[in-house]
């Protein structure tokens, strides 16, 4: 039996189908290994299941024993993982792809919501109590008939245009390559970043990270938006420069945000946390029971594949 680390917990019916599948070393308090622990627990282990918030870096990787073969990271991306350095160790990587689409797009939405109807500001007020009801009471944005813009137009990006557009919003999107007909669903398409930013009432960032994608919502391309513009994010905290999307809201360039993702997470840029306008929430794109228990058998079903074949479906190197 393949022996592997599980380096975060969890649902308990996933812990439980991993141990059945293999001689599995968990992590009983959830605790977040340092680069040091990760490497000492990984000792005689063939495999590791990780999470995003392992910095599995060159430095990292290359400490790891010569018996690790696969690290599964539970996660549709891998940002966390440098790919080349498994690659020259000869460790395959995996992810967790598709799984998580429809959740993630839940959210997406939410953070539309909440940005564009001060969300933020009504609970603050609520939980205050006492409010005097009037007509221009924390006036928000309506979404009908508003231009929402979708930086990466796949899975989710898709499944956020088609709940928006019943929601009256228009979608125009931006992709490394038009979509078909069918896909788009009656989406306008443009073919660089700044045409998309200068129609974008609300841009939504669905893409994924890459060194290409870091900064790629930064001083110049935010000064393309309308003026009064919502910027909203369920991709990555990277493609967001910080510093100028918080000028941007300073200077009511951009009216509100809505993120779900940060650079440095949890240690999210505490400007965001001055404005009244930003509607935040703490990495819950795939935070729904369905989908964490999905992504986990999926990590775990990589592993069994890979050890019974040498490959699977899901490995991106």
């Amino acid at each position: 039996m393949k022996k592997i680390l599980i380096t975060r917990r969890l649902l308990r019916s996933c812990e439980d189908k991993a141990k059945e599948l293999f001689d599995a070393n968990f992590n009983l308090n959830d605790e977040l290994y340092s680069q040091k622990k990760l490497i000492e627990m990984s000792t005689g282990c063939d495999g590791i299941l990780s999470a995003l918030t392992d910095k599995l870096d060159a430095e990292t990787i290359n400490q790891l024993p010569e018996s690790v073969k696969i690290i599964s990271n539970f996660a549709v991306g891998f940002g966390n993982i440098d790919l080349e350095a498994a690659k020259k160790r000869g460790i395959a990587v995996t992810n967790t792809p598709d799984v998580l689409t429809d959740a993630t797009a839940e959210i997406g939405v939410l953070l539309i919501l909440g940005a564009c109807r001060r969300a933020s500001e009504g609970i603050e007020k609520a939980r205050e109590g006492g409010w005097v009801w009037s007509a221009d009471m924390l006036i928000g944005k309506q979404l009908t008939g508003t231009r929402l813009g979708i930086l990466g137009m796949g899975r989710i990006g898709q499944k956020i245009a088609k709940i928006a557009k019943s929601l009256g919003m228009i979608i125009h999107y931006h992709n490394r390559s038009k979509l078909s007909e069918e896909k788009e669903q009656g989406a306008t398409y443009h073919d660089n970043l700044n045409d998309l930013m200068k129609v974008s009432d609300v841009l939504s960032v669905c893409c994924p990270a890459s060194k290409e994608t870091i900064n790629l919502i930064n001083k110049d391309t935010l000064e393309l938006l309308p003026k009064g513009a919502v910027v909203t994010n369920v991709a990555r905290g990277d493609i967001i420069e910080d510093e100028a999307l918080i000028d941007a809201l300073e200077r009511r360039k951009v009216y509100a945000v809505g993120l779900d993702v940060y650079k440095n997470e949890p240690n999210l840029n505490p400007g965001y946390l001055k404005h009244k306008s930003a509607f935040i929430l703490p990495h819950l794109g795939s935070a729904t029971k369905e989908t964490r228990t999905a992504m986990a058998n999926l990590a775990i079903d990589n592993m069994d594949e890979f050890f019974k074949t040498g490959d699977c479906k899901n490995k991106v190197n």
